[in-house]
């Protein structure tokens, strides 16, 4: 369903360079040598890495980072969706921080839409006012992915800390209530469920929450936990951890391959232009270029990225981002 959803946002060039991309990458997996003849068919933008909350393991919410703290003008914005709106079929505002703090978010998904890119965010959900629903809806956006890791207060603060769970969910009835409002099917409502060691025994509590609230989908996520400290948060429930516990240390479980496709895929840039070879990379610690100073897409095929990606083909292990990551 998914998929077709996005068929109205495909034309043969995209299509021609989505089959490409893939193509490049299985070849470039096999040869361990690296083939770039596509352009990227998925965006991650930024509006902002700012946040309202000081989450256990977010790099911006628990104040780890040293990346600079900015917004994404929209003219920069503009560029960057002119630059690359022929190739790309989805597209995610968001990265780091919170996008609603961004004041001119409705702008920059009304901007995408216009371009057929299918654009989705993720939101921690303190920012859904009714009149903020609204311009949601208006703008056409696709698909929002809303953060609700507890079905109490007590269990819910606990890594969302700063945050009010009343405030989340008035925020999604409010959402509810503006696309019945307004006549539209969009955008997809996701609640988002990240399992801890604290809450996973209120899963239950949270259908149960979901199915009143008269959202689209609720999923739950494992977690990702870089802190050695807070490995207290692995849930005991097997099926929604990403670790393992060996020798008394929590390891991935996901076999560590030497390729990645996202990085033939997926076009990441920060705020200010920067772009990382992917999400993993919070701390902007491999920094390609800057697409907003080149005015091109230069960088996705430059020798600094290209030579990231050889890396990972022989020795992805190197980088500590790859490390943690389930791909």
């Amino acid at each position: 369903m998914k998929y077709f959803k996005l068929i109205r946002y495909i034309s043969l060039l995209k299509l021609y360079n989505i089959l490409l991309a893939y193509f490049c990458y299985f070849l470039s997996s096999i040869l361990k040598r690296v083939i770039v003849w596509n352009f990227p068919f998925s965006l991650t933008t930024e509006p902002t890495n700012r946040c309202n909350l000081n989450c256990l393991e977010c790099p911006t919410g628990n104040k780890s980072s040293n990346v600079e703290k900015g917004e994404m003008p929209f003219e920069d914005y503009k560029k960057i969706i002119d630059q690359v709106r022929k190739y790309i079929t989805y597209q995610m505002i968001y990265f780091q921080g919170e996008p609603f703090l961004n004041k001119e978010i409705y702008r920059m998904i009304k901007y995408s839409d216009d371009n057929k890119i299918y654009t989705s965010t993720s939101t921690n959900g303190h920012f859904l006012t009714q009149l903020n629903c609204k311009q949601i809806v208006n703008s056409g956006l696709k698909k929002i992915i809303i953060s609700l890791d507890g079905a109490s207060q007590a269990s819910y603060e606990k890594y969302r800390i700063g945050g009010n769970l009343n405030t989340v969910i008035d925020g999604i009835k409010n959402l509810v209530e503006a696309k019945e409002e307004l006549g539209s099917a969009y955008p997809q409502i996701v609640v988002q469920f990240l399992v801890f060691n604290h809450n996973e025994h209120e899963i239950p509590n949270i259908k149960h929450l979901c199915k009143n609230l008269g959202i689209d989908k609720l999923e739950f996520k494992t977690a990702q936990i870089s802190s050695k400290q807070n490995f207290n948060l692995v849930p005991k429930n097997k099926k929604y951890s990403r670790y393992s516990l060996t020798d008394s240390k929590y390891v991935i479980k996901k076999k560590l391959n030497n390729r990645c496709f996202r990085i033939w895929s997926i076009l990441v840039i920060t705020w200010n232009g920067t772009v990382i070879p992917c999400c993993f990379d919070k701390n902007n610690n491999h920094k390609i270029g800057n697409i907003i100073d080149t005015n091109t897409l230069k960088p996705w095929s430059s020798e600094t990225y290209n030579r990231f990606r050889l890396n990972v083909l022989k020795h992805r292990s190197n980088y500590e981002i790859c490390c943690n990551c389930n791909e």
